[in-house]
């Protein structure tokens, strides 16, 4: 796990992506690894701003991030997604910092939290919800467009191409993350304690209506049939 980072660092990334009208992404390198990881912006119906892992950028890209809303929350989505987690804190000191219960301890360690995902007010756009089986570990964002919906998991569910070097062998062989959507070892392993209580919660969230974005915490959102692919990747489980 990289140390998390006290000032603002910007690496790498790739131009923010307008999924829809509420909903951005960006995609940036991760310190010393060939692994890509991916924030996600919503916009609630109030307006203001949920930050889901949060990824110091450039100067002018943050500056767009600030006139579309007021950032609200950040969602710090379990522990070992913590990298930019303080740096987001202390750059919106009035945004509540939210986790999963279960990852709490890991995160409290870089940042302080203000509370679970049943902290963030009830909003028509944008929910949060712990998925099931994962002994609160680990949750999803639903972002609502108008009549289409957006998934954004974290680590639950991935979505890699297979990778060079070291660290793709690492990832395909070893915590079996790489080669397309899938839940992989390293999450059976270490976060989800009831499968068929998280194939059913997946299940039921691949049937939103006009689901159209499923976004991952790194590299590709799935777009080609989300709702079959989802349920492909738990009934794998």
């Amino acid at each position: 796990m990289a140390k998390a980072n006290t000032t603002w660092t910007v690496l790498p990334h790739a131009p923010i992506e307008k999924l829809s009208t509420n909903l951005w992404r960006v995609e940036a390198k991760l310190p010393g690894m060939d692994m890509k990881r991916v924030m996600s912006i919503a916009r609630r119906a109030d307006g203001t701003l949920v930050i889901h892992n949060g990824i110091a950028l450039g100067d002018a890209e943050m500056a767009e991030i600030d006139a579309w809303g007021k950032v609200a929350a950040i969602i710090v989505p379990n522990g070992f997604h913590r990298l930019d987690a303080k740096v987001f804190a202390d750059r919106y000191p009035d945004a509540r910092v939210l986790c999963p219960p279960g990852a709490k301890a890991k995160v409290e360690q870089v940042v302080k939290v203000h509370g679970g995902y049943d902290e963030l007010p009830v909003d028509a756009a944008v929910e949060l919800q712990l998925l099931d089986g994962t002994k609160q570990r680990e949750g999803v964002m639903i972002v609502r467009s108008g009549q289409s919906a957006s998934l954004v998991f974290n680590d639950a569910v991935f979505n890699m191409p297979h990778l060079t070097g070291v660290t793709g062998f690492m990832l395909r062989r070893v915590t079996g993350s790489t080669g397309g959507p899938k839940v992989s070892r390293l999450a059976k392993w270490l976060m989800i304690a009831d499968k068929p209580a998280f194939r059913a919660h997946v299940e039921r969230l691949a049937e939103l209506p006009n689901l159209t974005h499923v976004v991952v915490s790194h590299h590709e959102t799935i777009t080609e049939d989300p709702t079959g692919t989802l349920k492909r990747v738990v009934a794998a489980l």
